[in-house]
């Protein structure tokens, strides 16, 4: 039973989200601001969290950036109608998804299984018999390993989001070919959630920063202006 961490100020939509995560199967932790939720997510790791951006104590861009110090877990935002910029600012940030208020528990409960959906690692292959086989992707000094969800670079690990392991796993999946933003939005999300181009753009910016932290001469994502992007191989 998947464990779904919700954290927010506001306790009716904490009562009213959590009745309908339940109604789904989830086990739902709760919390009303982002210091007790820190310490919580930190103890007892969900497999999704689901942030207010403005909470008393820790705000929900605080209480992300600490999260991502030490953790990968799929995160997302809720987000006020017209606080674009603290949706992009989150994206690079490394959330993997946002929702604008108000917002329907349908819509939040769809993006949930949404990410759940691609927290599962994608199957490149299948075995004879039918069952997935996990292949580990290795690109020169990248190794991408699905099943482990783990990601290094000259043997140096790079934590990423679920978002970021697969936009960077379809791309570097065909080195010298182009992905469009299109085909990237298809790999890393759900078919039913829309995106924009920023928001690939944001977690493309984020990709080459992690990458840069272990390598400063990293150049192995490539920006074809007005197309989009692709993976060299070196």
């Amino acid at each position: 039973m998947p464990t779904i961490a919700l954290v927010d100020d506001d306790r009716n939509i904490l009562t009213s989200v959590s009745m309908a995560l339940e109604a789904e199967g989830y086990h739902v932790q709760t919390y009303t601001d982002g210091a007790a939720a820190l310490a919580g997510l930190t103890i007892n790791p969900p497999d999704v969290a689901v942030f207010d951006i403005k909470m008393p104590r820790m705000d929900g861009m605080e209480l992300l950036r600490r999260l991502r110090q030490k953790s990968d877990l799929p995160v997302i935002f809720l987000t006020s109608k017209d606080d674009e910029i603290d949706e992009l600012f989150g994206l690079k940030m490394g959330a993997d998804d946002y929702i604008t208020k108000p917002f329907s528990q349908r819509l939040l409960v769809e993006r949930v299984k949404a990410v759940l959906r691609r927290v599962a690692p994608k199957v490149e292959g299948a075995s004879p018999e039918g069952g997935a086989e996990k292949i580990v992707l290795e690109r020169g000094p990248l190794v991408l390993d699905p099943e482990r969800h783990s990601c290094t670079w000259n043997g140096k690990p790079v934590v990423l989001t679920v978002t970021e392991f697969l936009i960077l796993q379809a791309l570097a999946q065909r080195p010298g070919y182009v992905k469009s933003r299109d085909s990237l939005m298809d790999a890393a999300y759900d078919d039913q959630v829309y995106v924009d181009d920023r928001t690939i753009d944001s977690h493309i910016k984020r990709l080459r920063k992690k990458f840069k932290e272990v390598d400063d001469d990293f150049d192995a994502i490539e920006t074809l202006y007005g197309v989009g992007y692709r993976y060299r191989e070196s």
